[in-house]
Formats: structure tokens, C-alpha cells, sequence
């Protein structure tokens, strides 16, 4: 047998090999995403802005809040923590599954913090509310930010939770951003990638929690199997790889915000570098406060949801106040 021969009889098998384990793969994948949908169905209502069908949840009545979740999770994160309950006693409470997580849809796009923003702004228009206060947490504050600076009479006051404001090396950035990449993308997330954020997902959430243990209610209510699907695998990833450059833009911008801006997060957060980002903030927005809870880790509003809570109310005492 000649050596192209022996390498003939070697590479088939293999390639076969390879292509039946990815479509095995791939039906795994379908299959259990379709098993997450069928376990954890729309919880809310949909509203169609510019072609985008959006999954959204409303509770309680009074002043309008906007809440805007962060990166990899969905409307649940906010239900799950607790703080929804108690913020619809006072407030008309909206939040908006973002593009992709959840059950709003992701068409292809450059989904910048900026382009969420200007989709959430008409969202809210159709839903009647003229004025808001907005909180954001981690990957959503960059779009509540982006959403006070384009619509300024929109926005009545800014609360930042865990966030991420200045651009820095991540090695989550370059680990998480492969399935947004064109075509190749397409194949991890329908193949390996749900495989292996399977294995990873439990690590991964402790982390966000670090220190502090993961709670009993998030673990065992927050839908995990509905972060697996690809469709939210694309935009999570989408949004990771968009995390340094859309801060270089944005921060050019925040010295332009006049608006009441409470600032919350745990001192040992550990995705979020305090010093390097809430702090620096604060220091940078003049009408703005930082409340700065000790021991508690990225996922503040489950770990301290009475400090939420009273950022909110801070925000929105202030924008009172401002109006008056």
C-alpha cells in the first residue's frame, strides 16, 4: 500500500467519523432546545417594533420602570431576584426580553448597546409610557445608557447596576465570542457550542454569584435550559464580542448625561472590576450616586435586592425632584 493510499484509508473514516458526531450533535442540540421551549414557555406578552417581535412582561401600575437585563439572561433574571414584587407595589414595572435571549427574536443586525436603545425607546412609545426610570444591570447598562443619552425626555433617571463602562482586556470576550463569527459561528452553536456551555454553565454561574454562593430560589428557578438554545448562544456571544468596542464609543458620551444616576454594585464583583468601572463612573457623571454593597459579587440584584430596591428609589426621588 503507498503512503497516499494509508492516508486515504485514514482520512475517510475520520472525516465520516467527524461529520456523524456534528449531526449527532446538532440533533442533541435541536432537541433539547426544543425541550427547553416546551418546559419554559412565553411567560409574557410580544410587541412588534421595526420588524422585531418582542417578548415583554409588565407588572404593577404607577410610575413607568424600564428594567434591562445583561448579557446570556432573560426577563426571569429580574422575576427570579425578587426585587420585581416588590418594586410593582409602587411602580408600572416593564421589562423586555432583549434581542435574542428569551423569546424575542435577533434579526441579523449590529446589535450595539446603541441599536437596543433606539428598539426599546419605540417599544416603550407603543406601550404609552412618554417617561421612565431606567435600570440597567452589567450588559444592560450600557443600553440604558444608550437609551438616556438618544432619548433624554424618555429617560427621567439612570439606575447602573454591575456594570461594565470602560474598555479593558477580557479573556470571557475572547472564550464566549466564536459563535458570533459568520457562518463558522452558525456550526458551533448548533453543533459544540451548546455541548460544551452545558459543561461550562454551572462554573459559570457560580462566578457571577462570587463570593457569595448562588441562591436557592436562582438555582432552582431561573431557566437555565433556555440560555442553551442556539438562537441565545448567537446573541450572547454577539454581545460579548461587541463589549470593548462599543465602550470605547460610549465613553466618550457620559459626561453628557444630566440626568439623576444612581450607581450599585458589590464590592468583590468579580466579572465587573469595581475601581476600573462603577467607580470610575461615578467619578466622571456629576448628578450621580454609588452605593457600593461589601461581599457581594456581579449578580447584585439577587444578592442585595433591598439595595436595588432603594437605588431605584433614590433615582426616581431625585428625578422628582429635578421636575419640581
Amino acid at each position: 500500500m503507498t503512503q497516499r493510499s494509508k492516508f486515504r484509508s485514514w482520512l475517510v473514516p475520520a472525516l465520516l467519523g467527524s461529520a456523524a458526531a456534528l449531526g449527532a450533535s446538532a440533533l442533541y442540540s435541536v432537541s433539547k432546545a426544543r425541550e427547553a421551549k416546551q418546559r419554559h414557555p412565553p411567560i409574557g406578552s410580544f410587541l412588534t417594533v421595526d420588524g422585531v417581535r418582542l417578548h415583554y412582561v409588565e407588572r404593577g401600575q404607577g410610575q413607568p420602570l424600564l428594567l434591562i437585563h445583561g448579557n446570556g439572561t432573560m426577563i426571569q433574571d429580574y422575576l427570579v431576584s425578587g426585587i420585581v414584587d416588590e418594586l410593582a407595589q409602587r411602580y408600572r414595572v416593564i421589562i423586555i426580553d432583549r434581542p435574542g435571549y428569551g423569546y424575542s427574536e435577533r434579526p441579523r443586525a449590529l446589535w450595539t448597546p446603541r441599536a437596543h436603545a433606539t428598539l426599546f425607546q419605540k417599544a416603550l412609545q407603543q406601550l404609552g409610557v412618554s417617561q421612565a426610570v431606567v435600570l440597567g444591570h452589567s450588559w444592560g447598562s450600557l443600553v440604558a445608557v444608550a437609551l438616556a443619552l438618544q432619548a433624554p425626555r424618555l429617560v427621567r433617571g439612570l439606575v447602573l447596576a454591575s456594570g461594565y463602562y470602560y474598555p479593558t482586556l477580557r479573556a470571557d470576550v475572547i472564550l464566549f465570542s466564536p459563535p458570533a463569527i459568520p457562518v463558522l459561528g452558525d456550526a458551533m452553536r448548533y453543533t459544540i457550542s451548546p455541548v460544551i456551555s452545558r459543561l461550562l454553565l454551572p462554573g459559570l454561574i457560580k462566578a457571577m454569584f462570587a463570593p457569595a454562593s448562588v441562591p436557592d430560589r436562582f438555582d432552582r428557578e431561573f431557566p437555565k435550559e433556555l440560555m442553551l438554545r442556539p438562537s441565545q448562544l448567537r446573541a450572547s456571544a454577539e454581545d460579548a464580542a461587541m463589549m470593548t468596542p462599543v465602550t470605547i464609543e460610549l465613553q466618550e458620551h457620559y459626561r453628557e448625561l444630566k440626568l439623576p444616576v444612581v450607581i450599585v454594585t458589590g464590592a468583590d464583583d468579580q466579572i465587573a472590576d469595581v475601581g476600573r468601572q462603577s467607580e470610575r463612573l461615578h467619578g466622571e457623571i456629576a448628578n450621580s450616586e454609588l452605593i457600593v454593597v461589601p461581599g457581594m459579587g456581579h449578580m447584585i440584584h439577587h444578592l442585595a435586592p433591598e439595595q436595588v430596591v432603594a437605588a431605584v428609589e433614590l433615582a426616581s426621588k431625585h428625578a422628582r425632584a429635578a421636575a419640581a
